[in-house]
């Protein structure tokens, strides 16, 4: 059973860089052909697709957020992290890691994580 659970800072100031960490267990990153994705939903909104790193380590983002996006991984830790740069409160949301196995097709999701962009 593959488990994943977002951790970070649930409050951000605005123009700074949000940072948050999925732990993935039950199954290793590097497993042929799965893609990690970073998933938002922002409060009375529908989902927003932010990113993903492929079991290769390629990354791919949203045309809309590429600017402001990285996506890495620690292999030793079978952990992927999300960065989003210069946030603002419209950038405030519950953000989810899940596995993307067949072109935006999840199967497994963390529990997600509420982040607030405030100062």
């Amino acid at each position: 059973q593959v488990q994943l659970q977002e951790s970070g800072p649930g409050l951000v100031k605005p123009s700074q860089t949000l940072s948050l960490t999925c732990t993935v267990s039950g199954g290793s990153i590097t497993t042929n052909y799965y893609y990690w994705s970073w998933i938002r939903q922002p409060p009375g909104k529908g989902l927003e697709w932010i990113g993903y790193i492929a079991y290769s380590g390629s990354t791919y983002y949203s045309p809309s957020l590429k600017s402001r996006t990285s996506i890495s991984r620690d292999t030793s830790k079978n952990q992927f992290t999300l960065q989003l740069s210069s946030v603002t409160p419209e950038d405030t949301a519950v953000y989810y890691c899940a596995r993307d196995f067949e072109a935006g097709t999840y199967d497994y999701w963390g529990q997600g994580t509420q982040v607030t962009v405030s100062s």
